[in-house]
């Protein structure tokens, strides 16, 4: 049976006893109740709307809090913190860009003019050092846990990805997005409402003299370091995970 008539069927089997047409909601069960939504990201960040139904909740943001056995750090990275300040963290994941060799070249001149000293993760290819002479201030690695790295950084520049976010949020440390697509824009502009960071800059409109600014101001901005670390705060006095538990079982009692 092709798809098209896969979705009139059940019209026709309504039709048959004399059932009323009904259409298919996303937000509805097939009794016509509504469907409960979790919200897994925190109340701290987007206030729940006035309008949501009690059925909608915000539970704050689903953390997993354990210890990572596979994991641990190089010498070079462990020393690499110990030295100096403290570095910023610029990494975009498993995200691929167009160039990814001439984004980290960016990202380096970016990091050499704003004076400061970076940790930054290849991932999984959105960052590429292949032939590129690395500076003394600047440390490649792969990848190292958000959870982990993100409490000794400055600041934190990504792409903006809700989990990536999260876990710099919830840190307390200033974040720069420089987004590719999907939901990171959206971030990127929250960051920057919250007051938790300067204007996203999107990856295409990515220059080093712009990521310069950016992290200058995420490092320096006395009132974006106090907002961050605030949020940070409420983030890590909240249990997402409970909330969520907790909601789910009012619901069934």
């Amino acid at each position: 049976m092709s798809l098209k008539k896969w979705t009139k069927q059940p019209r026709l089997w309504r039709k048959k006893p004399r059932l009323p047409k009904r259409r298919v909601s996303n937000s509805r069960s097939s009794t016509d109740r509504p469907i409960p939504v979790l919200h897994a990201f925190s109340p701290s960040v987007i206030s729940e709307p006035a309008d949501w139904p009690e059925t909608a909740k915000s539970t704050g943001y689903w953390f997993l809090d354990e210890p990572i056995l596979e994991w641990s750090p190089s010498p070079e990275l462990l020393q690499f913190l110990a030295n100096d300040s403290p570095p910023i963290y610029v990494g975009f994941g498993s995200i691929f860009g167009r160039d990814a060799m001439t984004t980290t070249k960016i990202v380096v001149d970016a990091i050499t003019q704003a004076e400061v000293r970076a940790v930054v993760a290849t991932g999984w290819g959105g960052l590429n050092i292949t032939n590129i002479e690395l500076p003394e201030n600047v440390l490649a690695i792969e990848s190292a846990p958000h959870d982990w790295l993100f409490p000794q950084v400055a600041a934190v520049v990504h792409h903006g990805g809700c989990g990536t976010t999260a876990a710099g949020l919830r840190a307390g440390k200033p974040t720069v997005i420089c987004p590719f697509f999907g939901d990171q824009p959206f971030w990127g502009d929250i960051v920057h409402r919250l007051g938790v960071g300067p204007l996203p800059i999107p990856q295409k409109k990515l220059t080093a003299e712009k990521l310069s600014l950016a992290i200058r101001a995420a490092v320096n901005d006395e009132a974006i370091r106090s907002s961050s670390e605030a949020i940070g705060r409420q983030i890590r006095d909240e249990d997402g995970v409970a909330e969520a538990v907790a909601f789910i079982e009012r619901l069934f009692q």
